[in-house]
């Protein structure tokens, strides 16, 4: 009989998200004339940029003629939308990034969990604590993270993050050879400052060990000091790959685009001791195993970065970001304590004294039909707090703080 990869028995429970539907289905089943508002899965609820809809619909109709219809994408993205990234994305900051290290896909959550079929097994890998769950369980899945004790993995250095440390991590207490980063982060909405994380791409330099860097969330970033790509940290480019996505920038959660940004000198070491270009193996991995991106989502993303686009998109932008200041400044004026919310759409409530995580989501959840997200599912470190998403409409964020406030 075939075997299964015992690995994904080892998950513990549902995927955090899933719960999280599946305790919201019963609520509404068990009363359906709730009016239940969401804070809590960071899905965009703004519809698609007018210049992103106009490029959407222009490229169907190419595809409805024989002349101008595409098939398969190149593996690594067309041409045209990788020139607006390099111009839009990098050059503005005077990063010289090459559009042939760049990797157009269906998504940051896609490439931040498979970048780990071209690394070894045997590689230490260190994550934030709390965590975005993908970074861990997909190297569950793959075997490098032990045995499961106490909610921590035996093989994965865990970096809390709390109050306590203003949630910045320390740099890991022994050798690890991956590095999880995601700032602005998801959950807590906490940045790191360029002199914070070039302390990260010097210890990557001097251990020779790779960071993943997820910048999802660049474009909410507010404050100067917090840099928009790892690459603007000198030696970023040796040691550092990063994720970048237009599911939260563009509102593309229901589109799917991303890419991944490899330069050239990023490597690690084969079995007999070479060093290996991790894009060339990157360009393997998916050449073998994707088949492009599509024509009308590339169009799509492209029209993200015209004169128009920028504009509406950066509208919508604030609009969450404003979302989240009125969720923080009515938590805090109730005398709630928050974290977050200034660079990023996440607002991160701690808890009332005495309740975990689930225990105030479920009140919020019965008591005042509010859906959050437990901090507890995010790691060990993030008990004791649960996410709010500025991502709701305006109407409904108003009336959720002050149902919490009440």
């Amino acid at each position: 009989m075939a075997l299964v990869n015992d690995n994904f028995l080892r998950l513990p429970g549902s995927y955090l998200f899933a719960e999280i539907a599946q305790r919201v289905s019963t609520y509404k089943t068990a009363h359906p004339s709730h009016k239940v508002i969401s804070l809590g899965i960071g899905d965009v609820t703004r519809p698609l940029a007018p210049a992103v809809i106009k490029a959407l619909q222009d490229a169907t109709v190419e595809m409805a003629s024989e002349k101008t219809m595409r098939g398969y994408a190149p593996y690594y993205g067309y041409d045209f939308l990788l020139d607006a990234i390099c111009k839009n994305d990098f050059a503005q900051y005077n990063i010289p990034i090459g559009t042939d290290e760049i990797f157009v896909s269906d998504g940051a959550k896609s490439d931040t969990g498979n970048i780990g079929d071209i690394l070894s097994t045997d590689n230490v890998v260190a994550v934030t604590d709390p965590v975005y769950p993908v970074y861990v369980d997909t190297n569950v899945i793959a075997g490098r993270a032990g045995t499961l004790t106490d909610e921590r993995w035996s093989r994965i250095e865990y970096l809390p993050c709390t109050a306590a440390n203003n949630f910045t991590p320390e740099l890991p207490s022994r050798h690890v050879d991956i590095i999880y980063l995601c700032y602005p982060n998801n959950p807590t909405g906490t940045t790191l400052s360029k002199t914070e994380l070039k302390k990260w791409v010097e210890y990557a330099a001097k251990n020779d060990a790779i960071i993943l860097y997820d910048a999802a969330y660049e474009a909410f970033i507010t404050e100067k000091d917090v840099p928009h790509s790892i690459f603007e940290i000198e030696g970023a480019k040796e040691v550092a790959i990063e994720f970048r996505s237009f599911s939260k920038t563009a509102g593309f959660t229901g589109v799917r685009c991303g890419y991944t940004v490899i330069p050239k000198d990023v490597k690690a070491l084969s079995a007999d001791g070479k060093k290996v270009s991790l894009g060339e193996l990157w360009k393997r991995r998916q050449s073998t195993k994707f088949n492009g991106t599509a024509y009308i989502v590339q169009r799509a993303a492209e029209a993200v970065y015209s004169p128009e686009g920028k504009g509406q998109i950066r509208e919508t932008i604030d609009y969450y970001l404003e979302n989240a200041k009125i969720i923080q400044t009515g938590l805090e004026k109730a005398g709630h304590k928050t974290f977050g919310g200034i660079n990023a759409p996440y607002i991160w409530l701690q808890t009332p004294k005495g309740q975990s995580s689930w225990e105030y989501f479920d009140f919020l959840l019965n008591q005042l039909q509010i859906v959050t997200t437990p901090g507890s599912g995010f790691g060990k470190s993030g008990e004791g707090f649960v996410r709010l998403t500025a991502f709701g409409n305006r109407a409904e964020t108003i009336e959720a703080v002050e149902r919490i406030v009440k």
